[in-house]
């Protein structure tokens, strides 16, 4: 797929995040401070970056997943992020992308298995 990796990367954030807030949903937590809170351990650059490096180290994802990591993760970054380094912020764009690409390409088993492993702190 041949799309800018920086709207790849904003599409997979939604996906992303969808998933989280349906999981804690579907865990009980109904208090949206709660809800807030506990989201944050899965959505943050700093979440994402540990799961990224998890998956890259232990082998979980295709070399072509791995592919579409590095070019969202390389794309050029025009601004300081608020709570993260560039290097985490570049990381976790590099997930979302994946993510993105992943939805826009109709994978939605993978990334259920991805979201998962995310998920099980595999």
């Amino acid at each position: 797929m041949n799309k800018n990796s920086l709207a790849l990367a904003y599409l997979g954030d939604s996906v992303y995040e969808l998933y989280i807030r349906t999981y804690l949903l579907a865990c009980g937590f109904e208090q949206v401070k709660e809800l807030q809170k506990r989201a944050v351990q899965y959505v943050s650059a700093n979440a994402q970056e540990n799961y990224l490096k998890k998956m890259l180290d232990t082998h979980f994802l295709s070399e072509e997943e791995v592919s579409i990591v590095y070019r969202g993760r390389n794309h050029k970054v025009n601004h300081k992020p608020k709570n993260a380094s560039i290097l985490t912020y570049k990381n976790a764009t590099g997930l979302e992308a994946l993510i993105g690409t992943l939805f826009l390409e109709g994978k939605r088993k993978r990334i259920d298995e991805i979201m998962d492993y995310i998920i099980r702190g595999e």
